[in-house]
């Protein structure tokens, strides 16, 4: 059973991702202490709410260089909504940049969309070679609660990551993958059976093999 630190950093739908994980096979608890997240086989970051202010809550923490340190070892991370959005390096929200962590190349902008926030299920576009989607239909549909977003496929798809997209009224990033970072805009913990296997897939490639 694979070890899992859900990162408390004030932001985040904690217990419900907490469950999720557990109930998908993971030994984890949530907390704020960074040398369990450093430890850990598998970190998830979660994140709801404003980007700047999951940013000042990782800041004040300290957990940045914990984050960046697991990914440049080749350990796994994995980014839940704003949680993934703060892997970029930047967020724009109402006009104010905020520096994010710089993991993944781009920015995060609000959705060119008529309707806001996106609310509800999608599906997702998943390339064939994608470890989080393995198993996963076609026609699978996850939860999603945003307003921005990383438009840019591209961009990410030259730094070599593995993109998966979805589309409300315009195309945004869905998920990525690259290397030992993983992360989803939707909400695996509140997308029922999909999001379990999305989460069983994930625990599989940590270090014990879920």
């Amino acid at each position: 059973m694979s070890d899992v630190v859900v990162l408390d950093y004030g932001s985040g739908n904690l217990r419900s991702a907490e469950r999720a994980l557990a109930a998908a096979g993971a030994d984890v608890r949530v907390t704020d202490d960074l040398a369990a997240a450093a430890a850990a086989d598998g970190l998830v970051v979660p994140g709801v709410g404003a980007y700047a202010a999951c940013m000042a809550g990782i800041e004040a923490l300290g957990a940045g260089p914990v984050i960046a340190e697991r990914v440049a070892a080749g350990r796994p991370v994995l980014g839940i909504c704003v949680g993934m959005q703060v892997l970029f390096e930047h967020g724009d929200e109402h006009g104010v940049v905020t520096k994010g962590l710089g993991l993944l190349p781009g920015g995060v902008t609000r959705l060119a969309a008529i309707r806001l926030p996106h609310m509800g299920w999608n599906t997702v576009r998943a390339p064939r070679e994608s470890m989080l989607f393995a198993g996963l239909g076609p026609q699978s549909r996850f939860y999603f609660v945003h307003s921005y977003a990383m438009g840019d496929p591209a961009v990410l798809t030259a730094a070599g990551a593995t993109v998966t997209t979805a589309h409300h009224d315009t195309d945004f990033v869905a998920a990525v993958e690259r290397g030992a970072l993983s992360a989803a805009q939707f909400h695996p913990e509140k997308s029922a059976d999909t999001g379990a296997a999305l989460l069983r897939n994930w625990l599989a490639t940590l270090p014990t093999g879920g």
